[in-house]
This record gives C-alpha cells, structure tokens and sequence, in this order.
C-alpha cells in the first residue's frame, strides 16, 4: 500500500506543467488531489481525466496573489475531505527581461505570484494543519534559487525568497515537514508569455536540455511520501547536461 494512499493534497499552479504532472502521479498513487488554477476549464479536464483513470481530484479556481481565495482553496479541501496532509505551492511565473528593459510591472507579477502566492498557500494551509497535529508544504522554488542569469534577476530573487521562507518555516515547525523543490531547465508553458526579446532567447537556449514536468513530480512524490518524523528538506532537480 502505498504511504500517500488517502492522503488529501493540494496543489497551486495545477493546470499544467508541474503542477500538472504532479496532481497526476499522486492521484495514481492513491491520493485525494484538490487542484487550483485560474484555467478552472483545464483543470476540468485534468480532474476528469484524473477520475477515469481510478483518481480522485477535485479542483477549485485559484488565483494565489489573493489570500481570500488561498484561503476558499484550502477550505474546499478541508470540506471535502476533513483534512490537509500536504500543501504544494507550485504556481510561478517567469518574464525574464534584463534590468534596465525596466519591466516593473513584470516585477510586481513575479513577487505577488512567486512570493506572495506562496505565503498566502502557507497562511491558509498552516493553521489547519496546526489543529490537526501535522502536515506537509511542498514548495516549489527554482535552480534560480541557487544561481542568477542574467535577465533573470527578479525572477531568481524571488525564488531565493522562497527559499528563505521555506526554512525559517522549518525552523519554527516541529510537527510539520517543509520540502522545497527546485527544478533545473524544465519543459513547461513558465515563461512562455513574456514580452521580452532578450528573455525569450535565454529561454529558448536554456530549454534545449530541458527536462520533463514528470522528472519534477516524481522528486514531489518521494518527498511527499516519506513517513511522520522524516523531512526531506531540499530536493534539487537538473538536466545531466546542466552546467547550472
């Protein structure tokens, strides 16, 4: 039997990409997925596809720069299911741009989203799991948590945000696992919408060893289903051919 089986898992950012492979592969492992989203007709699908296949998911539209629908998220999931094992803040963006293209609306997008969203996952999640006596966070960082490029200053600021986040919330937990995954080059839609030339062939360069969003999920399940009193802290994920 599996360790995730029954297990009640919501995840941020789950209309595609990671998120996407994620709520996949923990559904197939027997655990209840909440999936949120502002692209509620692609979570749909997922969910449905989810359910055919012997899953349970449920999904929920979720924009994470608003604590009061972090907060409706995460109270869906307690509805539905009496709990909250384990909360995966996974939803991101990426308009790489260099600093002096000036994008400061880009900037505003990455720390509401990036940083904000994943403190608004955790000020949901966190009193339910207090009253409860446990739970996880999984949260989703980036190798640009570790290293800045250039174009990518804001975008890796953010991410060494989540990083220090993350582990002052360990610090402080005793009866609560933090994780935080940090994903190389991976082959998702992050990114995919930015305004700026000089961003767009960075991404390009960087997505020619990329990884699967598979690759990443998987690294989620091994952290997610590690016994009470195990805490995977850091799990870093890159290409082989990465020199980053």
């Amino acid at each position: 039997m599996s360790d995730l089986n029954g297990k009640v898992i919501a995840i941020t950012g789950a209309s595609s990409g990671i998120g996407e492979a994620t709520a996949r592969l923990l559904a197939a492992r027997g655990a209840k997925v909440l999936l949120g989203a502002r692209r509620t007709e692609r979570l749909a699908v997922i969910a449905r596809e989810i359910a055919e296949t012997g899953g349970e998911a449920r999904y929920r539209a979720l924009d994470v720069t608003s604590r009061s629908d972090a907060e409706a998220f995460v109270a869906e999931a307690v509805a539905a299911y009496g709990r909250l094992d384990v909360m995966v803040n996974n939803a991101g963006v990426m308009p790489l741009a260099p600093m002096d293209a000036l994008k400061v609306g880009e900037w505003d997008q990455m720390i509401d989203v990036n940083i904000r969203g994943v403190l608004h996952g955790i000020a949901a999640a966190l009193p339910v799991m207090k009253r409860q006596g446990g739970g996880r966070f999984v949260n989703v960082s980036s190798i640009g948590g570790h290293v800045v490029v250039p174009t990518g200053a804001v975008y890796c600021a953010t991410k060494f945000a989540v990083l220090a986040i993350s582990e002052g919330l360990r610090q402080e937990s005793t009866d609560i696992g933090v994780t935080v995954i940090s994903p190389g080059v991976t082959k998702t839609e992050l990114g995919s919408g930015m305004s700026d030339e000089a961003g767009l062939k960075a991404l390009k360069e960087f997505r020619k060893i990329a990884i699967d969003a598979d690759d990443i999920a998987r690294a989620i399940v091994f952290a997610v289903e590690q016994p009470d009193g195990v805490d995977v802290n850091e799990i870093i994920v890159r290409p082989t051919a990465s020199a980053f």
